[in-house]
């Protein structure tokens, strides 16, 4: 099987240049395109999950030989949850590739985050059924570069840490109201507010809720942190 021009390109956004070019193919296929006569992702998506899984694993033990588990845990989790790996894929712009349903391509399957994380996985084993653990490694940390390195300000969970800020001063838990929602439904963006009881809130915009709260939740922790 040959790969497409378009499958050619994404070969070097990768990395890899498959010797078996249907694993590709059939790691850019989503579920609303598969037949009797073409896999679809979904496989591919389970296994690739768990080879991110070690591989994160592995290179987080390195980069801080001191961490505990519990400090190593959130870091692991920033690192392989489903908007990290959407956030790879968009930087390698699978969304190009994918090959979707008419019903899949006309709601913005392109963008979805799910979709992109789930062929982001998929592409992940692909690689590595075509050429082993070691090149799949090589891969995810050229295309994770330096979120390992910075990934412990992403791990904070900053509805958490706002919720404890607000309990250790006797206040209610935050509230997380929204303030706007704008664009297409098959490309939504929400507004989020993050307001406490006394007054002080902050607000952030995403496509997916929990995305924006958690962005806002950030933000005015920030502001409060910078408070005399």
């Amino acid at each position: 099987m040959k790969l497409s021009g378009e499958l050619r390109a994404f070969e070097k956004r990768l990395g890899h240049s498959f010797a078996r070019p249907a694993l590709l193919n059939e790691a850019v296929t989503h579920s609303s395109m598969s037949t009797p006569n073409r896999d679809d992702n979904q496989r591919l998506e389970f296994l690739g999950d768990r080879v991110l899984g070690l591989v994160m694993a592995e290179a987080l033990l390195a980069h801080d030989r001191g961490a505990t588990e519990g400090q190593l845990a959130p870091r692991f989790n920033a690192l392989v949850r489903k908007e990290a790996c959407a956030d790879v894929a968009r930087q390698i712009d699978i969304g190009a590739v994918l090959r979707l349903g008419r019903s899949e391509m006309l709601s913005g399957g392109r963008r979805k985050q799910a979709l992109l994380g789930d062929a982001m996985e998929a592409v992940i084993a692909a690689v590595y059924l075509d050429a082993g653990f070691d090149a799949a490694r090589g891969v995810i940390l050229s295309l994770w570069g330096d979120r390992i390195s910075s990934v412990e300000e992403d791990a904070r969970d900053a509805k958490t840490a706002l919720q404890e800020w607000a309990q250790a001063r006797g206040l209610e838990p935050p509230r997380y109201v929204l303030v706007k929602r704008s664009g297409p439904d098959h490309a939504p963006v929400f507004t989020i507010a993050a307001r406490l009881e006394t007054g002080e809130e902050a607000a952030a915009t995403g496509p997916a809720k929990r995305a924006a709260e958690q962005d806002a939740a950030r933000t005015l922790l920030s502001q409060l942190e910078q408070e005399p």
